[in-house]
């Protein structure tokens, strides 16, 4: 008999007719040699446990397992008139044949005897993976045998086929099932490439499957996990590598009993807390992944025996890995990792720590010395690369940190490091400068009338201002601005755009993470100075197209591709391809209607205004759970748009091309580029239907916040927040704040503008730059703090009973590209109107009220015309913010400790006149100094009040404008310079 070693060295079991060819050659000369007493052929062979994919396309072996059948009577395979022990080898390979022959296996790793012809069920099992019609089959037999089906506890399907979404709706049914693979990769492309299944989502039932415990989904196309899988309490192994999975539902720790999860090969990016919670966890396999972080909670993984990381793109890891006292193997090569705890060495039973093609510099010595780890292809005892080829003297160069009121410095030839207050890092190579220049900056709020944002484009920094603007250095100085973290998925990336004076255009970025800082860092290089900002766009492939053509992939979805045939132009064109996935989900919610269905969007663009010389054919996957080859596929079903975003329309062109189709894709030519759309639907005026989900698919649901300081209620915060921020917003600010609960969910677009007005009794400065109308201006970034904190009064009088006003916001206007239906959910006499939040201002107690009652003041200006004045209005604004601060702020000012003392004890039971003695005894002392104002914005940052200090400059910077106004009123003004008109844009 054939050994189990023997066996083993089969690695792929995927074709009933390799393994009986296989098996004939490996049993010829074993079965004469058995006795009559062993004579019980023939035998079974079950190729048994569970797939652990390691690899596109491969697996572990199997373990074998050996049993015999008696041959007797009709159900006997011998030749008549022959004993087993007698057959000649022509009865051997007559009988190898018959196994071979179409449909008598019962799917991968079992051949039984013929006894079973006719049925693929075999006991509790069914596999049915390896026939080409294995879930007709499995229909087929849920019809006939519908009482045996409902029993089976192991089930495998092919979910290359066509029915398997049809499939699906019966799994639920099988309330007894126990391991079920549903897997894809059968079938390979034109490459030899295994194609991934159709799978994208599974029926919500799916989760009232209790006695399921092993699920394989592998090489499918979930680029989420449905959330019926976290109900399957009894889960115990998962597989689901091979898929474009991009994150974990937060709730994943309810899967408490599962002990195996491998997820290898997806896009993961982050994970979510509730990993801790599966204590029962022992295999964690998240390797070729693209993981920048992990959560503290992995370290609540105590029974973890096996983790692999590997293949991702983390620079560092937890200290709480050293929680891990099961863990024997570590696995964390082909990281970026620049650090890794000491602590790792104390893990008592670990075995393997793998830390090989990092960036690592320097190894604790406890790890370096442990015989188990690593550690080649780390840069060990090398010094730091330098950033540009020309920094390998940057140890000589000078450094300069500017302080939060510094706005330029000086750069000369030998070059320089210089470190913003805002995190912003400009490296000046040696020779970049032939002389000394001046280098000014300011970061300013993004304008969206200046600050044009694509469609799809999210703003994840403010708009930086370098200047001298023009100025050719003779080598690229670098930029690295830091930017909010997107969380974004697989098919964005984040680049740095630059503004010419004329358009914005994108740089070549690279993005890193600094973890002393625990920022994210995006870096470009540029020979000269203008205006930069960092956002996340969607994915951008391109080329060049020569005359004799090319081939042009995506890399967010490889099924996407264009190719240009030979003559297809007669000069080089820059072709560029973006790609938007719409997940079944959100289609599903916007349309209300499970029957419809698209592809992803194609967006074609090219810097060339002329057609092709000839068409270019465009290949795009059908939508989810359509097949071309399915003859019951109604072609009239079948839409393909073209969109013109300019004029927000989209037309069906169905009838204007020919369409093409195979298994899993859409074929078809054009001439001209823009952004195509499959869609697979009942509905008529499909066109409208795309605009819809189109401008519903850029909007953010989003929350109003209003909350008031617990120690001075007239501050008032108020804010606007994705729908996913608001609990850990109002976590972050409940310790300070009190305030009713958000306001019901909005939706908004990226740069749109709104507006907060106070209203019934509760008034704010009029004077405020941000103030349109007495009401405050925003600019609606899903990824920027869209906060504010201002003070507010009332008219009414307060000394005897509270104000009950309250804080509307309204749009600016309403968006042409507003859905109607969105437009019609509005409420309120205002149709701009959004949410209210009420606000109520305290009854006043006695030592409160108006500040400067029974207080006098002399008439005092601080400033002058041209910087701006700040009036003794704008002195007693200021004065109601202080607060307990005033000491503080005082001393930073100037003042003596026994200044302070006095103004303490003269005014010991009044809080606001110690604020006002204090304020203006500074004042009055400084009000001949030219630079006074500045003095008291610094003093402010340095007290920690950066809200006061940012209403100084507001004030400040209104005073310059209205100043700049007067005088080009009464014709004084002798021109501008070029940057005046540039800031004058913002």
């Amino acid at each position: 008999m054939p050994d189990r070693n023997q066996l083993r060295s089969c690695r792929t079991f995927s074709s009933p007719r390799f393994v009986a060819g296989w098996l004939s050659s490996q049993l010829d000369g074993c079965f004469s040699g058995l006795s009559d007493e062993n004579s019980l052929l023939p035998f079974t062979f079950t190729l048994t446990g569970i797939t652990d994919y390691t690899n596109e396309g491969g697996c572990k072996e199997p373990p074998v397992s050996f049993s015999r059948l008696p041959c007797s009577g009709a159900a006997s395979a011998c030749p008549p008139g022959k004993s087993e022990h007698a057959w000649s080898p022509a009865d051997r390979q007559q009988k190898m044949a018959k196994l071979q022959e179409p449909g008598d296996g019962l799917g991968e790793g079992i051949l039984v005897a013929p006894e079973l012809d006719g049925s693929r069920l075999a006991g509790n099992r069914l596999n049915l993976d390896v026939y080409p019609d294995g879930c007709h089959q499995f229909l087929d037999l849920f019809d006939k045998q519908r009482k045996e089906v409902t029993q089976v506890e192991f089930l495998r399907l092919n979910c290359n086929e066509d029915l398997i979404i049809s499939t699906l709706a019966i799994l639920p049914a099988l309330r007894t099932l126990k391991s079920l693979v549903l897997k894809g990769g059968h079938a390979r492309d034109e490459f030899g490439a295994c194609q991934r299944g159709s799978l994208t989502t599974l029926p919500p039932d799916f989760g009232n499957l209790m006695c399921l415990t092993h699920l394989d989904l592998s090489f499918n196309s979930f680029s989420s996990l449905p959330s019926c899988i976290t109900h399957l309490a009894n889960l115990s192994v998962l597989v689901v590598s091979h898929n474009c999975l991009v994150g974990l539902p937060e709730d994943f720790g309810h899967l408490t009993k599962l002990t195996d999860f491998f997820a290898i090969k997806n896009h993961l990016r982050d994970l979510p807390q509730s990993i801790g919670e599966l204590v029962a966890l022992k295999n964690l396999d998240l390797s070729e992944n693209t993981l920048e972080s992990l959560p503290e909670e992995i370290g609540n993984l105590y029974n973890c025996m096996e983790l692999n990381l590997s293949g991702n793109r983390l620079t560092h890891v937890p200290d709480s890995l050293a929680n891990l006292g099961s863990l024997h193997q570590l696995h964390l090569h082909s990281n970026l990792l620049v650090t890794v705890p000491a602590s790792l060495a104390n893990l008592p039973n670990l075995f393997r720590l793998d830390l090989q093609n990092n960036r690592l510099r320097y190894i604790p010595p406890e790890i370096q010395s442990k015989p188990f780890v690593h550690l080649r292809g780390n840069p060990l005892g090398e010094p730091e690369m330098p950033l540009t080829p020309d920094e390998s003297s940057s140890g000589e160069l000078q450094r300069l940190v500017l302080a939060p009121d510094e706005n330029s410095f000086t750069v000369t030839p030998k070059g320089c490091k210089a470190l913003l207050a805002c995190g912003i890092r400009l490296y000046f190579p040696p020779g970049a400068a032939t002389t000394s220049i001046t280098i000014h900056f300011q970061t300013l709020v993004p304008d969206p009338q200046w600050v044009k944002l694509r469609h799809h484009d999210i703003l994840l920094s403010k708009v930086l201002e370098l200047q001298p603007h023009g100025l050719e250095f003779q080598q690229e100085v670098q930029i690295c601005m830091p930017y909010a973290s997107t969380q974004t998925i697989h098919e964005r990336e984040v680049v740095v755009r630059t503004f010419s004076g004329q358009s914005w255009s994108d740089l070549g970025t690279k993005v890193e993470w600094k973890r002393k800082t625990k920022k994210h860092m995006a870096l470009c290089s540029v020979p000269h100075f203008s205006w930069f900002l960092v956002i996340s766009q969607l994915v951008e492939n391109k080329c060049s197209v020569p005359r004799e053509g090319t081939l042009l992939f995506s890399t967010v979805d490889p099924n996407i591709k264009v190719t240009f045939p030979p003559g297809v132009t007669e000069k080089p064109r820059t072709i560029r391809l973006q790609v938007l996935t719409v997940s079944p989900d959100d289609l599903k919610e916007i349309m209300g209607d499970p029957e419809s269905r698209a592809s992803p969007l194609l967006c074609l663009s090219q810097n060339s205004s002329l057609d092709f010389l000839r068409p270019v054919k465009v290949q795009l996957p059908l939508p989810p759970g359509v097949t071309g080859l399915d003859l019951t596929l109604d072609h009239s079903r079948v839409h393909l748009l073209h969109g013109d975003l300019q004029a927000q329309i989209w037309d069906d062109i169905t009838d204007q091309v020919v369409l093409e189709f195979t298994h899993r894709y859409a074929i078809f030519e054009v001439t001209h580029f823009s952004w195509y759309w499959l869609w697979y639907t009942t509905k008529k005026y499909i066109g409208g239907m795309a605009k819809k989900v189109y401008e519903r698919l850029r909007m953010y649901q989003v929350n109003f916040i209003a909350l008031q300081r617990k120690k001075d209620p007239e501050q008032v915060l108020l804010q606007c927040v994705p729908k996913h921020k608001v609990d850990p917003v109002l976590k972050k600010l409940h310790d300070r704040y009190r305030g009713p609960e958000p306001s019901d969910m909005v939706e908004m677009f990226e740069g749109e503008q709104f507006f907060a007005a106070f209203e019934r009794g509760i008034n704010i400065d009029a004077d405020r730059p941000d103030c349109m109308d007495g009401r405050l201006s925003f600019i609606f970034y899903s990824h920027l703090k869209n906060m504010k904190e201002i003070y507010v009064t009332s008219a009414m009088d307060r000394k005897d009973q509270a104000v009950k006003g309250q804080v509307s916001f309204y749009r600016g206007a309403v968006p042409e590209n507003v859905p109607e239906d969105a437009s019609r959910r509005r409420k309120g006499p205002d149709s701009h109107w959004l949410a209210t939040l009420p606000i109520k201002l305290p009854k006043l107690k006695l030592h409160q009220g108006d500040p400067s009652n029974g207080f006098s003041f002399p008439p005092l200006n601080l400033g002058n015309e041209e910087t701006g004045y700040l009036t003794q209005a704008n002195l007693l604004s200021i004065a109601r913010r202080i607060g307990a601060d005033w000491q503080t702020i005082g001393l930073n000012l100037g003042l003596t400790y026994q200044q302070i003392e006095r103004i303490g004890y003269n005014n010991r039971e009044d809080l606001d006149r110690q604020i006002l003695n204090m304020l203006f005894s500074w004042a009055q002392q400084n009000s001949e100094d030219q630079n006074c104002v500045e003095k008291l914005v610094t003093a402010m940052k340095e007290s920690g009040r950066q809200d006061i200090a940012d209403e100084i400059e507001a004030i400040i910077d209104l005073g310059r404008q209205k100043y700049r106004e007067s005088i080009r009123r009464v014709g004084l003004d002798q021109g501008s310079s070029t940057e005046d008109s540039a800031i004058a844009m913002v």
